[in-house]
């Protein structure tokens, strides 16, 4: 009794909202404000974050390699793109939903497939999905407009009142509250006893089994909520952008998540957002300095952060704020927390 007593304890105390938590959505909201110009850039790091967040659901938390989370990603864009193109659905939130459904039913119909094997068959699995829903589409160009893509599409309002400008401030908004709501849900679902029971499995499937826990339910599970995720991510690409072509299902999409997870980290839910946010500002950066060798930088900085280590680099960049904390604050600093406990 008293061990289930502290696991409770302890999940309660990893639920509650840090205020690190909170000043991180603030500044986030800030931005609008602080960069009223970079509109459209903020609006792809939003949903680089959410499709970032859909995929550390399963790498981080369950431990599902994939290198094919594109293929969710593409279902969505283009699912958003021709109900919006074909007038099925006009209203922008509801396609957005219809769009993460189909999504989701196709991640639970492929979870079979990806649950099966270890690592580099899922990896393998995973890729060969994303290929052929690519090749797919491209085959039915009469549906998906092949090379070109959808042409001429129209976003209507959202809920009937805000219209989407070329200048991308209602798409930031809009997408930010997504992420918002979806964030809010994953945060739940990963401090629940559902959550643990994924972190169990990550850890130790065989243990995990031997204790009671469905793993392979658990697995689809959590596989088909971040297939819904991507989903969400792609239908807000094409509604954002009102583009869709066979880009949404290319392998350097996924290649792009997995390094963002590299830098921001995985098995906490702010690894994907942080990420994606320094992925976007380098690759920003890098592009404006060396147009033609911008990758090459980013390179570099994936391998100085493999080499010095995440924990090392975030003690590196409190030493600033500590001591001034400690100069004029007193004795308490800030410490580097662990990823679990992060941001």
């Amino acid at each position: 009794m008293t061990a289930r007593a502290d696991v409770g304890y302890h999940a309660t105390r990893q639920a509650r909202w840090r205020w690190t938590e909170i000043a991180f959505w603030i500044l986030a909201l800030a931005c609008a404000l602080l960069f009223p110009s970079r509109y459209l850039i903020m609006t792809d790091i939003v949903r680089l974050a959410l499709f970032a967040l859909s995929l550390d659901l399963i790498l981080g938390y369950a431990g599902i390699v994939s290198l094919g989370h594109a293929a969710f990603f593409g279902i969505g864009a283009y699912c958003a793109g021709l109900l919006a193109l074909h007038g099925i659905i006009a209203e922008p939130v509801i396609a957005l939903v219809v769009a993460g459904l189909v999504a989701m039913a196709v991640g639970f119909l492929t979870s079979f497939l990806v649950i099966r094997g270890a690592d580099l068959t899922r990896l393998m699995v995973t890729l060969g999905i994303a290929l052929l829903l690519e090749a797919l589409a491209e085959r039915f160009s009469n549906i998906t407009g092949g090379t070109d893509g959808l042409q001429g599409i129209e976003m209507q309002p959202i809920l009937g009142l805000f219209t989407f400008d070329m200048f991308g401030k209602v798409g930031f908004f809009y997408s930010l509250i997504v992420l918002f709501l979806l964030f809010l849900l994953a945060r739940r679902i990963v401090h629940s006893p559902f959550g643990l029971s994924l972190r169990a499995i990550r850890n130790n499937p065989l243990r995990a089994a031997a204790i009671g826990i469905p793993v392979n339910r658990r697995l689809i599970a959590i596989y088909t909520l971040a297939a819904f995720y991507a989903g969400i991510a792609g239908a807000l690409f094409t509604q954002t952008t009102a583009l869709a072509s066979l880009d949404v299902f290319s392998f350097e999409r996924s290649a792009d998540l997995m390094l963002v997870l590299v830098i921001g980290g995985t098995g906490y839910l702010y690894g994907g957002l942080i990420g994606a946010v320094v992925f976007k500002m380098l690759q920003e950066v890098f592009s404006t300095i060396t147009p033609q060798y911008w990758q090459f930088w980013i390179g570099l900085v994936l391998v100085v952060i493999v080499l010095v280590g995440r924990a090392r680099l975030h003690r590196w960049a409190l030493w600033a704020p500590n001591l001034i904390i400690r100069q004029f604050g007193g004795r308490r600093a800030i410490v580097a927390v662990p990823e679990s406990d992060a941001p």
